[in-house]
């Protein structure tokens, strides 16, 4: 027998990859979500307003240098969008300003609702739910190098619940809203989610058949937009369990045995922010 050590070559499969804007924008995009809800998830109306209003400035201005001692979201955003705009087409960086402008507007309503500890029905939280999710703005990266036509163009909270019982934010989340109105227990609520999961994703296989054409030079850029936005629930799934966001780094324990242990309440304040606001 062979006594000599085995040496397995891992091949680094980022070389060769075809798309690298999209994977260094995807990334860039995934953790200025990140910060944004970490900074506005703990903060009051007021606070989150001046957020806001800083990260949409940046967009509009990316070449502008930030002002000092302004909260970082305004860098953070800067140098992701003068990034992308040196490549992106520009419906591409149409849709995704109008989307972002959208989901960052709707954060501060949802700041609104938990200072003001508003309980929204079930109809309600989905219709702002769509939106403050930001699976919207997410589409850049499908549609970054595509010139969509904006007449094709305009022609989806299981895994947060645990976290955000604990945060104080059960109030937007599908799982707690879906207990108080129907009255159901965790368990039941988590399987009615399921089974509104199974009906959406039904809807939307149903729908792929129902696109219309634009003539085959447009057909094929909409069936790449479209293969892109049905991957994403696959790559949400993964990246929920593997980011460390919700289940920190016990996530593919928990997503072999199904089974998580609820966090303890948790009291979050503005003091754990090192998030200075912009100067006088």
């Amino acid at each position: 027998m062979d006594a000599r050590p085995k040496v397995i070559y891992l091949p680094d499969t980022m070389v060769n990859w075809p798309w690298p804007q999209h994977l260094r924008s995807g990334c860039d995009l995934m953790n200025l979500f990140f910060i944004v809800e970490e900074y506005t998830d703990i903060e009051n109306e007021g606070v989150t307003k001046e957020m806001v209003d800083i990260v949409l400035d940046a967009l509009q201005n990316p070449h502008k240098i930030r002002p000092e001692g302004e909260c970082i979201l305004g860098e953070i955003t800067r140098q992701f969008w003068a990034h992308v705009i040196q490549f992106a087409s520009l419906p591409s960086q149409r849709h995704f300003l109008e989307t972002f402008d959208e989901y960052i507007n709707l954060v501060l309503v949802e700041a609104i609702d938990r200072e003001q500890g508003r309980k929204r029905s079930l109809d309600d939280y989905l219709k702002l739910r769509r939106k403050t999710i930001g699976a919207k703005p997410c589409l850049l990266i499908i549609e970054m190098e595509i010139d969509l036509l904006d007449e094709a163009f305009y022609h989806p909270d299981m895994m947060s619940y645990n976290k955000e019982q604990a945060a104080g934010h059960e109030f937007h989340n599908l799982i707690n809203i879906v207990m108080l109105e129907l009255n159901l227990d965790r368990g039941s609520a988590m399987a009615w989610a399921a089974h509104y999961h199974a009906e959406v994703q039904k809807r939307f296989i149903d729908g792929l058949a129902k696109v219309p054409s634009w003539g085959p030079s447009i057909d094929v850029l909409v069936k790449e937009y479209l293969n892109g936005i049905a991957n994403w629930g696959l790559a949400n799934y993964s990246w929920s369990y593997e980011s460390q966001r919700y289940f920190a780094t016990k996530g593919p324990k928990i997503q072999h045995t199904r089974l998580i242990p609820l966090l303890p309440k948790i009291s979050a304040g503005r003091s754990q922010l090192l998030c200075a606001t912009p100067s006088a």
